[in-house]
């Protein structure tokens, strides 16, 4: 198969590609149901925390701005960064590897994977056309998807994608900073919901020279007090420039047109010494407040659901909704089941397993 056969022209439309590959996305089921999907806090939590819908459009408008800032297609960034994370489990991280566990401890060594799962919900979950499965998008965001996390040639993808993604070399430009603005969104947004949940504080993140330098800003404006609201968004605001600024800074001068770059440099990140603070400052939100006690019984909770519901409707596929039911007849249980509790907001997961098991919550 070669790339051109895999897709389906549209004509008389007034949008570019990459912008049609958008509003597909954003029209998908899968899309609306990042709304209810966990972040960091459970969407149960309160108004104020993130979710993944917030989370992609976050990350969407940061590599929005890049891309605009070194003349690259800015809507074909948009699409990946809002897809990026259509294959994500209930509960964050942690329901992906609950699921993945649960298929590989059936002896289905493929398992799960939140980036394979966001390019199989774009090219056959989805269903919005007759003649085939998927949401008929572009190429290059297809690429972006399914690279979008370092090394790209994964020992469970089909051979078959390997050839035709060309998986031994980078995707494009536009992908590789959806990747780093995943990065500098997830970053930024955790510690601002960290602290307005009093989980972590600026005290403890202090030690990081990162966040020293970006509180020095803060404290430069006049705005001294840590615990006020107009703190939170200022430090949020001077992060987030100060990583985009330095990527940019950065990146201009490692930029090639040729798109198919070698596997052995990435051109668009930081500088080393940037990049050994963010490495740190990782550490530091890991041992904090990824894995505070509160956080992990949350999770825990969304684990024990994942589990629970995998095993119960493997016992009894009677129980899945008629459309899984139906894909019964010429997919295998395991992965149908994986896909549709995938699909399922973190909502949808307790309140099924509250039904089979009574709450865990």
């Amino acid at each position: 198969m070669r790339r051109e056969e895999r897709f389906f022209n549209t004509l008389d439309d007034f949008r570019s590609p990459y912008a049609r590959d958008r509003d597909r996305i954003i029209h998908s089921s899968n899309f609306r149901k990042l709304e209810y999907k966990t972040q960091v806090f459970l969407n149960s939590e309160g108004d104020f925390f993130r979710t993944r819908l917030t989370h992609s459009i976050e990350v969407s408008q940061i590599a929005r701005s890049i891309t605009k800032h070194l003349n690259l297609e800015e809507s074909l960034a948009e699409s990946i960064a809002l897809a990026h994370d259509l294959g994500h489990t209930p509960f964050g991280h942690i329901g992906g590897d609950a699921l993945d566990e649960c298929i590989k401890d059936d002896g289905f060594k493929s398992g799960f994977e939140h980036n394979f799962q966001s390019f199989r919900v774009v090219t056959k979950l989805e269903k919005r056309y007759r003649e085939f499965d998927g949401l008929n998008l572009t190429y290059a965001t297809l690429e972006g998807l399914l690279k979008h996390s370092y090394p790209y040639k994964k020992p469970f993808l089909p051979q078959e994608l390997v050839e035709i993604f060309e998986l031994e070399y980078h995707p494009s430009l536009e992908a590789m900073i959806v990747d780093r603005s995943d990065e500098i969104a997830y970053i930024s947004h955790d510690i601002d919901d960290g602290i307005n949940s009093g989980l972590i504080s600026f005290d403890t993140l202090q030690s990081s020279s990162l966040i020293g330098e970006i509180l020095q800003k803060v404290e430069d404006e006049g705005i001294v007090d840590k615990d006020t609201q107009i703190f939170r968004y200022r430090f949020s605001s001077h992060l987030i420039n100060h990583l985009v600024y330095s990527m940019l800074e950065y990146s201009r001068s490692n930029i090639t047109t040729d798109r198919l770059l070698s596997s052995h440099k990435i051109p668009i990140g930081f500088d080393a010494t940037l990049e050994r603070e963010i490495k740190e400052l990782k550490r530091i939100l890991f041992q904090n407040l990824y894995q505070h006690p509160k956080i992990m019984r949350k999770m825990y909770s969304g684990k024990q659901a994942i589990i629970g519901l995998y095993r119960a409707l493997n016992q009894e596929s009677k129980m899945l909704p008629s459309i899984y039911k139906e894909q019964l007849k010429y997919r295998s249980q395991h992965r149908v089941i994986a896909d549709y509790i995938a699909s399922m907001s973190d909502r949808a997961a307790l309140t099924l397993h509250g039904q089979l098991f009574g709450s865990i919550s």
